[in-house]
């Protein structure tokens, strides 16, 4: 069972990956759609993509 941070962030990843898809991966308006800042939306790409590099070695 995922713990609740878990679950968040998963729910959020989600809607971030809909909001660049549906704005062909434009950070400001995936941004916009979503309700948060440039920086915010470009920092949770930032440590997704960290994430990917730890989980792969």
């Amino acid at each position: 069972m995922n713990s609740l941070k878990t679950q968040i962030e998963l729910i959020e990843k989600k809607a971030i990956m809909t909001a660049l898809r549906d704005c062909s991966c434009v950070q400001a308006r995936a941004a916009m759609r979503l309700g948060i800042t440039e920086r915010m939306i470009g920092y949770k790409i930032k440590i997704e993509k960290g994430t990917h590099l730890k989980n792969e070695y």
